[in-house]
């Protein structure tokens, strides 16, 4: 008995017991169901997500101040250059170049840790206070839900206002109660919110701007007693193709600027912006190692299931196997039997599995938003492969225990 006609038995096998097989090829189909549903749910999510936010900040790059390890000497010998931060005016004058070229924001972290008070209310000391000017909210892609941004005015006089998250509001605020031109007070003065950030969420404990409260830049400049504030140049380019040319073009001005010498490195950092296509692709890939895991363990529990039922299937045939050996079967052509049953069984199984977790992975991925029918041709494969890994592991110690048989007692067997 050759290799084919191997094949052609294990077919005849499948189609001779076809409802043994089709609660076999189940067991298969739904642990492959569960791995391609999940990853597919998860990739059709990812790229919802990613095209309801491809403008926010995914064309932005920024210009900060280089951080240096300290003064003390390296291994050999040479102390690290120190290079003095980003001053107001450095990036004041770099806006004011590049305006001829695009739109940029200057900005700068105030604290982390504030304490927000209005009347006997107050917050928990962690908001974040961020200086920005008039283009802050459209190069970061934060629109403002309720209320005004910052006027002319405001933006160069540095008035004592601010634009607060929605966090800010749910505390100090009643659910019903406007906040537009109420005040709050933080570092012993006293602000008039003229601004409220729409809702954006959060990972991680992380709530980014609803959280924050948003003043004037020359407002923030103006708390800078010791002039140790950094200030940060985020840049908005109209064409992600030309992102590299917008840096170097940039990168020029600001050499200019800080009158870094030929030859010499940058005294800053020009860098591309964290956007949320990069976190959401960190998130993406946890997702990933999670949904991998159950579906593993969906399979493993399928594949004792399959060895069970095989090692049934070896007792019932315990007579055919005798015949077969009487008539010069040998040792491997008797296990590579059960094993291409088990694989063929597998690969059925694996062939509906991944039907349904195409289909299932598609309708819970297009519930964040209407898209198109993504098909993940890489789990289609993984998928595949694993099939033809659980039918060797489950066929294995049955087809091992098959060709062991004695042919004599295997005849006499009723």
């Amino acid at each position: 008995m050759n290799l084919l006609e191997n094949i052609k038995e294990a077919f005849r096998s499948v189609k001779t017991n076809l409802l043994r097989t089709i609660l076999t090829g189940l067991i298969i189909a739904i642990g492959i169901t569960s791995l391609v549903g999940m990853l597919t749910a998860i990739d059709a999510m990812k790229a919802q997500i990613e095209e309801s936010l491809s403008g926010f900040g995914a064309n932005n790059f920024d210009i900060r101040s280089r951080w240096t390890s300290g003064g003390r000497a390296t291994s050999s010998g040479v102390a690290p250059k120190n290079y003095p931060p980003i001053s107001f005016r450095d990036a004041m004058a770099f806006k004011e170049t590049y305006n001829e070229r695009g739109v940029s924001t200057v900005t700068t972290f105030l604290s982390g840790a504030a304490e927000i008070k209005r009347g006997s209310k107050k917050t928990n000391p962690n908001s974040r206070i961020i200086g920005g000017d008039e283009n802050y909210f459209l190069i970061k892609g934060i629109a403002v839900e309720n209320g005004r941004n910052f006027s002319n005015v405001e933006t160069r006089y540095g008035n004592n206002v601010c634009v607060i998250g929605t966090d800010i509001q749910a505390v100090l605020f009643e659910d019903n109660e406007d906040p537009v031109n109420h005040y709050i007070s933080m570092y012993g003065r006293r602000y008039t919110i003229v601004g409220v950030m729409q809702k954006q969420g959060g990972v991680g404990g992380d709530s980014g701007s609803d959280r924050a409260i948003v003043i004037p830049l020359q407002n923030a400049k103006n708390l800078d007693q010791n002039g140790t504030f950094r200030y940060t140049i985020t840049v908005g380019t109209s064409d992600p193709l030309k992102m590299e040319y917008e840096m170097g073009q940039a990168t020029g001005m600001m050499r200019a600027i800080r009158e870094d010498k030929i030859g010499t490195e940058d005294s800053f950092e020009v860098v591309k912006s964290q956007t949320l296509g990069d976190s959401l692709e960190e998130i993406a890939g946890f997702l990933r190692i999670g949904g991998f895991g159950i579906g593993f363990i969906t399979l493993l529990g399928a594949a004792i299931g399959l060895m069970n039922i095989m090692l049934v299937s070896v007792t019932e045939r315990t007579r055919e196997i005798g015949i077969r050996k009487a008539l010069g079967a040998t040792p491997l052509r008797i296990r590579q039997q059960f094993l291409i049953e088990a694989i063929v069984i597998c690969v059925l199984g694996g062939i509906l599995g991944v039907l349904m977790g195409i289909g299932i992975g598609n309708l819970v991925g297009n519930t964040v938003g209407p898209g198109g029918f993504l098909i993940p041709w890489l789990w289609i494969v993984i998928a595949f492969i694993i099939c033809v890994l659980v039918g060797l592991f489950s066929g294995f110690i049955p087809a091992y225990k098959a060709s062991r048989l004695d042919p004599i007692e295997s005849l006499r067997y009723e």
